[in-house]
């Protein structure tokens, strides 16, 4: 059984920082391209950052780029976002996504998601 377990959320000020973590387990992590999504009430599910299996490369939405920063440690099966200078409109609950392929086909898996609120 593949779990996602995510952490690190909370509420920060603007221009603070936050660091969320997602464990995996039940997956071939290295295997994995894992990403981190977000979604804000009454908006869509959009991706935030996303980084390859073995760390590059890595793809980032606009509106986060030059302020968060993917990371994973494969040797921990955990992968890392890094947020800096948050801003209100990053508030959302983050979720981690892993996708793994094999013979059968794309399998894509979510975590349960980590609230992030920017207020001050």
């Amino acid at each position: 059984q593949v779990k996602l377990v995510e952490s690190g959320g909370g509420l920060v000020e603007p221009g603070g920082s936050l660091r969320l973590s997602c464990v995996a387990s039940g997956l071939t992590f290295g295997s994995a391209t894992m990403a981190w999504y977000r979604q804000a009430p009454t908006k869509e599910r959009e991706l935030v950052a996303q980084i390859s299996r073995d760390g590059s490369p890595t793809d980032y939405a606009e509106s986060v780029k030059g302020r968060f920063t993917i990371s994973r440690d494969n040797t921990k099966d955990t992968t890392y976002l890094q947020m800096d200078s948050l801003k209100p409109e990053d508030t959302a609950v983050y979720i981690c996504h892993a996708r793994t392929t094999a013979w059968a086909g794309i399998f894509d898996y979510w975590g349960q998601g980590t609230q992030v609120t920017v207020w001050s």
